[in-house]
């Protein structure tokens, strides 16, 4: 048991969409949940021998959640990076070996002790902002024993480093050259058998897959997620950032927790997901690098009360972002987000995104995951850009 004391705490709930902010508050800790919050109050008289730690007045807020990430890959897409900027297009950087094929072959090659020292610094960089769950996908192997090496590989980040990860399945993330004809022998002998050997040895909390006119359909998809269903695995979708496919809707309808991107996203979708309750996740650190002008419907999402959460999207290629609070930054300066709807996106809306009802927020019962801040008021984590105040960070109710 310990007590967190002289906190300005910053309560991430349902009862109002800004920041409900209480100073001089006492969060008492039993385990890894928060068992008691004074929000100004005395704490019961039990609690009167326990550990005290003065915060000084600090801003809490909840752990932050990073809930889209492609953080396990072998490589980098760096020289591709300064080919497009030398002016090279994408059939020149495909036929000098770049693209996300790159990334699928340096995946495919490398050992999972190879990519977890490749993956452990990118992780670490979250964590020091105040990061204590982070979803990591596959979908760089593009076959089941490249795919399932990136999952064991993001399980044992979870094992060495104080941080809970979330593993979601990517296979249907785009078509590999052995099989670029035969895109249903791909989804049967790929996504789904590797589905089923994920699922059998504990690997896959979550489906996902990529809905676009270079990648997946939503017909596509629709049987992918049919089969996630017989196994009882949540679903989620890359949907809309290119194109209007109508994947979110596809998706909404069976029930996912997020669809992602969402650049190209209409009313049919934006009215699927509030109807199923399935959460926007938006990506301003792809939109930001690959320079897109199509902006989400942020108030349309608004309107209709659909969630909003933001992520790294920290992949190879279209996002080499591994900054969750440059991401909030990101999204109000480029999105128009407000700075609460920003810390909402990597906290509550984030745990929602994640099917994670237990975190995101700081009440009784909750995870004690928290993140304490040199600085007096939330609007600082958005405001600020390339600095991390971050004073402490507890998960599962310990001094990390």
């Amino acid at each position: 048991m310990q007590v967190l004391s002289n906190a300005t705490v910053a309560f991430m709930d349902d009862e109002t969409a800004g920041y409900r902010l209480v100073e001089r508050t006492s969060i008492a800790i039993e385990g890894d949940r928060i068992a008691w919050i004074s929000a100004g109050a005395d704490l019961p008289a039990s609690y009167g021998n326990a550990p005290s730690r003065d915060l000084e007045g600090r801003l809490v807020t909840p752990g932050l959640i990073d809930c889209h990430t492609h953080i396990v890959y072998g490589g980098d897409r760096a020289r591709e990076f300064e080919m497009r900027l030398e002016g090279a297009g994408y059939e020149e950087i495909a036929r000098a070996g770049g693209g996300i094929l790159s990334s699928v072959r340096n995946t495919r090659e490398a050992s999972e002790e190879e990519l977890l020292a490749l993956a452990l610094p990118r992780v670490d960089t979250l964590l020091r902002e105040g990061v204590t769950t982070l979803e990591i996908k596959s979908g760089y192997g593009l076959d089941i024993a490249s795919e399932l090496k990136m999952l064991r590989v993001a399980r044992r980040i979870g094992e060495l480093r104080p941080v809970h990860v979330v593993t979601t399945w990517l296979a249907a993330h785009a078509l590999p050259p052995e099989f670029k004809d035969d895109r249903a022998g791909y989804i049967d002998q790929v996504v789904i058998a590797g589905m089923d050997q994920g699922h059998a040895q504990g690997l896959i909390d979550a489906v996902d897959g990529f809905c676009e006119g270079i990648a997946f359909s939503a017909e596509e998809m629709a049987r992918i997620f049919d089969h996630a269903r017989t196994l009882g695995l949540p679903v989620k979708l890359h949907a809309e950032q290119l194109s209007d496919l109508h994947g979110a809707a596809m998706a909404a309808e069976h029930g996912a927790l997020s669809a992602d991107h969402l650049e190209y996203l209409g009313a049919d979708g934006i009215a699927a997901m509030a109807k199923a309750g399935t959460v926007a996740v938006l990506l301003p650190g792809a939109f930001y690098t690959l320079r897109e002008t199509q902006y989400p419907p942020l108030q349309a999402l608004r309107d209709a009360g659909v969630a909003i959460a933001l992520a790294t999207d920290s992949n190879p290629g279209t996002s080499p972002l591994t900054s969750i609070l440059l991401t909030m930054n990101m999204g109000a300066t480029l999105f128009r987000m407000t700075p609460a709807e920003c810390l909402r996106g990597v906290t509550l809306n984030a745990a929602r995104a994640l099917g994670l009802a237990d975190r995101g927020v700081i009440a009784p019962g909750a995870r004690a995951d928290l993140a304490i801040w040199n600085i007096k008021h939330p609007a600082e984590l958005s405001y600020r850009i390339g600095f991390n105040p971050l004073h402490a960070r507890i998960f599962g109710g310990q001094l990390v």
